[in-house]
């Protein structure tokens, strides 16, 4: 059973700019779908973004044309190039595949974008 590891969160300003990292504790080669989701205070986990084995990509309206979602299967990582953001990008950011795991959640990645 793989287990997901995310970093790369952090405090930035609005309009500015952070790429998370997923590492995965074995191979994601087999999966077909890897995704992207989040936690803002208060609220759902939600879908956010996913990638194909084939490097096709899904985005929700809200981040699309903002966040960039890769995989490296050799590496059996996930990326997400999170660009422009915005104070409603605050959350916590996890990966898992798609449709989710219930039983692999990572401990996620905590983003605020703040002034």
């Amino acid at each position: 059973q793989v287990q997901f590891v995310e970093s790369g969160g952090g405090l930035v300003q609005p309009g500015g700019s952070l790429r998370l990292s997923c590492a995965a504790s074995g191979s994601i080669d087999s999966i077909l779908n890897m995704g992207w989701y989040r936690q803002a205070p208060g609220k759902q986990r939600e879908f956010i973004a996913r990638s194909t084995r084939g490097d096709a990509t899904v985005y929700v309206d809200s981040v699309k044309g903002r966040f960039a979602i890769s995989r490296d299967n050799a590496k059996n990582t996930v990326h997400l190039q999170m660009d422009r953001l915005k104070p409603e990008d605050t959350a916590v950011y996890y990966c898992n595949e798609f449709p989710p795991d219930p039983t692999t959640w990572g401990q996620g990645t905590q983003v605020t974008v703040s002034s």
